[in-house]
């Protein structure tokens, strides 16, 4: 779906689910709100939250441990969820669905569990330049409790993985790729399923950070046929605190649990403990509950609008926003890859990032400012942070007409 009739209908028919998404129609110091921050957090429809207060109202109850009615209730809720999931990225089934308190916590699990008791010296993590400090941090500390090592790919001046060369670092010594599907700083769309493949050739397995990528395109972790799978369900319309870890069955039946406590167990003893099958293993603990609830209804949600058209009408919203961007005086496009998705960093003049996102707040348009938790990527192009405007399915073509006078707001009152 490209040319342009169908994407104008797309437009027109994403025109109407603006109005699912209370947060938008308020005022923000007497202005219209425009959110454009959705990289950090995406809002929430009346779908989302009219589940989650159906969940506290009539069904909340600890899940898999009781007898009772609502106890049945919401386990139902919490493991249609997880089918639900399943379905979503085509998982081959739902041992293959962990759920976690999100990306982070999901990259930290298969540090410790699947890397850590691989790592040794002279054994290493591959990671690339580009990625966000959960997808760094987690490795470095694990290679401090082995001795192992981190490897780092070098990414262009467009913000793009330099995937020849992150291939060439693939060899024996490596114990697990990591990378993002999409930058959170840059919003550059990597070819995962080249590196893929390539680290497969080598016997390399590869965790995907998809964080940035599961609300806005198609993921199919089988046609893909990454091993590890990431992401977080605040940034697809769904609660904080709640996300995925999808994990090929036999890699997840191999490895330890990362937490231990209720439900991840099937018997205890003071001599012995047997672990739970899959995929309670690695869910220790009371979880969130209520988010699960309103992650299904968030996958529900997407399912009926259509990841392809939400996919189209990005790409048009993004395709327009750099274009009128290029525009402004004084602009500085950071990251320019060929293939990105919904968002754009940028610098204006000499103008501080936090200094743009007051200005902007003061005329009610959101925008996220700062190194956004890629410092790396900020030291690459020599910078201390940027302005970054990210787009989601409520935002439309009037959001970016606003921003842009909002910078020649910024302009003005700086000259």
């Amino acid at each position: 779906m490209n040319n342009k009739n169908e994407i104008n209908q797309v437009k027109n028919s994403m025109e109407s689910f603006r109005s699912d998404f209370p947060v938008i129609d308020q005022l923000i110091n007497n202005k219209k709100l425009v959110y454009l921050d959705s990289a950090a957090s995406s809002q929430m429809p009346n779908q989302v939250i009219n589940e989650v207060s159906r969940y506290h109202s009539n069904d909340h109850a600890n899940v898999h441990r009781g007898i009772h009615s609502l106890s049945h209730r919401a386990t139902e809720t919490f493991e249609n969820t997880r089918k639900n999931v399943s379905e979503f990225i085509n998982s081959k089934n739902t041992n293959e669905i962990i759920f976690t308190s999100g990306t982070t916590e999901s990259i930290n699990l298969v540090a410790q569990s699947y890397c850590r008791p691989r790592l040794k010296k002279n054994k290493k993590i591959l990671i690339s330049h580009l990625e966000h400090h959960s997808n760094i941090v987690p490795w470095q500390i694990v290679c401090e409790q082995t001795g192992g090592s981190l490897d780092v790919a070098p990414i262009n001046q467009d913000g793009e993985i330099i995937t020849e060369k992150l291939i060439d670092m693939i060899d024996s010594s490596v114990v697990l790729i990591a990378i993002s599907h999409v930058s959170n700083a840059l919003g550059s769309l990597t070819e995962v399923k080249n590196i893929i493949e390539a680290a497969h050739s080598k016997g390399v397995p590869v965790l995907i950070d998809g964080a940035q990528a599961i609300s806005h395109i198609k993921v199919d972790v089988l046609d893909l046929d990454a091993d590890f799978y990431a992401f977080s369900g605040h940034k697809m319309h769904a609660p904080t605190g709640i996300g995925i870890l999808y994990g090929k069955e036999e890699l997840l039946e191999a490895m330890p649990p990362y937490k231990s406590g209720g439900d991840m167990i099937s018997e205890v003893t003071f001599s012995a403990t047997t672990y739970n099958d899959l995929p309670y293993k690695f869910e220790a603990g009371t979880p969130n509950i209520s988010g699960v609830a309103g992650l299904g209804a968030a996958i529900n949600y997407i399912r009926e609008i259509g990841i392809d058209n939400i996919t189209v009408h990005e790409n048009s919203l993004l395709d327009y926003m750099t274009s009128e961007l290029q525009d402004v005086d004084g602009i500085r496009l950071i990251g320019t890859a060929s293939k990105k998705v919904g968002v754009q960093s940028f610098l204006l003049k000499d103008i501080h990032s936090h200094d743009i996102g007051t200005i902007l707040d003061h005329q009610g348009i959101a925008i996220r400012t700062g190194h956004h938790c890629a410092m790396p990527v900020m030291e690459f192009y020599g910078i201390s942070g940027t302005a970054r405007a990210s787009l989601s399915i409520y935002n439309n073509h009037e959001d970016i007409d606003h921003f842009i006078k909002g910078l020649d707001k910024v302009i003005t009152i700086f000259n």
